[in-house]
């Protein structure tokens, strides 16, 4: 291969061997976590087997399966199998484990025999974090991402999947006995049939007997929702997937990337989750006031009044709901509210009053609306009734004050 840069004779014997230090320079991110492992009180975290046994055969110091198991996490390899084929032929982790090699069933065992003891770990590098400065922006973003479950849409019930799933089983048993009222007239394959059908009907019996079973416990369920296979898993109807899962909730410095605090939820939906994790992150951080970020997902007036009273400032998009823009009319922003007079400014120039207070699912809402929408000139582009009526909430001035803090810094969005 004359022209070209040579490699090393594999066949080649060398007087001194390389030793794998040499293979990790000083600025290798391993070196940082074996620094941090080496730290750790592990007994005090709560590992198990952080004291040695005194009989029976030796058993992996924790300190390897948790440098194992965290190198996995910050390089994306969740597998057990995987770490373990990477424990022998990766370079780093040769380096990181002393050459170790732990087979899965003990690295998914260590994972699972010790969650709480790994959370105090997680616990302690957020605290480390902290001491070196990493969090001086104070500005988080938060989202959540679905995680499927073991458990399947089969094994999950609702009250319409209940009530669809014994429709149809009961259908099944109205078919097969439609079929063996004809069958009775065959003569003589009539009976083999007539057995064939019975030995059905016996099965769909039996199954309508564990679903009215399953029927029961899902009445009693506080969420209306019973999963067999993984008993706090939850259909999300993520995105009309209908996936049984998880809600992963994670907050995020958006300075260098850090998870600062993370949930797992039971509910499809973001909506309730805004001020849950931004009191988690402004806890970890320890700063007296916080920003946080999040997707229209989120966007709930009384969770950005929450925030705001935890001295948490909250920049969420308003999600486009409203039918009459969907319409191609005038939509609320397009009515100015005069915060002296108590009203609002319609586009056409006509001041809407406050006319009535409603109570809606807790809240204090106050609707607006003049007489004049009849004679209106813009009356086609504004509504299909007779009045315009316009409602604010009480502490809509909360949700103003978050809009005009995004309006004057739009590359959060584009941070998050």
């Amino acid at each position: 291969m004359a022209g070209y840069v040579e490699g090393v004779d594999r066949g080649q014997a060398t007087l001194f061997p390389d030793r794998l230090k040499d293979f990790v320079d000083e600025q290798n991110p391993v070196r940082v976590f074996d620094a941090f492992v080496d730290a750790l009180d592990l007994r005090e975290l709560g590992f198990a087997r952080a004291v040695p046994a005194t009989m029976g055969r030796p058993g992996y110091h924790p300190a390897v399966l948790l440098k194992l198991y965290v190198y996995g996490y910050l390089n994306r390899i969740a597998s057990s199998r995987r770490l373990e084929r990477e424990a022998s032929r990766n370079v780093e982790l040769m380096w990181l484990t002393g050459r170790l090699a732990p087979d899965h069933k003990t690295i998914a065992d260590f994972r699972r025999d010790n969650g709480e003891a790994i959370r105090r770990v997680c616990a302690h590098f957020v605290l480390l974090a902290r001491k070196l400065g990493l969090f001086s922006e104070a500005v988080v973003a938060i989202d959540g991402s679905k995680f499927k479950a073991v458990n399947n849409r089969d094994k999950n019930f609702t009250a319409a999947k209940m009530a669809r799933r014994l429709a149809e089983v009961e259908a099944a048993i109205a078919r097969y006995m439609a079929e063996m009222d004809g069958a009775d007239d065959a003569e003589p394959a009539g009976e083999v049939r007539i057995e064939h059908l019975q030995e059905k009907l016996a099965a769909l019996h039996a199954h309508m007997a564990e679903l009215k079973v399953i029927d029961e416990q899902l009445r009693a369920a506080p969420e209306g929702q019973v999963s067999l296979t993984d008993p706090d898993a939850r259909s999300m109807n993520a995105r009309g997937s209908g996936i049984v899962g998880y809600n992963v909730q994670a907050a995020v410095d958006a300075e260098h990337h850090l998870v600062i605090a993370h949930d797992v939820v039971t509910s499809g939906s973001d909506r309730a989750q805004l001020s849950a994790m931004g009191k988690a992150a402004k806890d970890v951080i320890g700063y007296e006031s916080l920003e946080i970020v999040a997707d229209r997902g989120y966007y709930s007036g009384p969770e950005v009044l929450t925030c705001e009273a935890s001295g948490i400032s909250a920049h969420v998009v308003k999600p486009v709901t409203s039918n009459a823009v969907a319409g191609g009319r005038f939509g609320k922003g397009d009515f100015n509210y005069d915060p002296s007079r108590d009203s609002y400014r319609c586009p056409a120039g006509e001041e809407l009053t406050h006319r009535s207070t409603a109570n809606e699912d807790g809240q204090t809402i106050r609707l607006y609306w003049t007489n004049g929408c009849g004679a209106c000139a813009l009356k086609a582009r504004c509504t299909t009734g007779s009045q315009r009526r316009v409602r604010r909430w009480e502490h809509e001035h909360v949700l103003e004050a978050m809009e005009e803090r995004l309006a004057r810094r739009p590359e959060l969005m584009r941070l998050r």
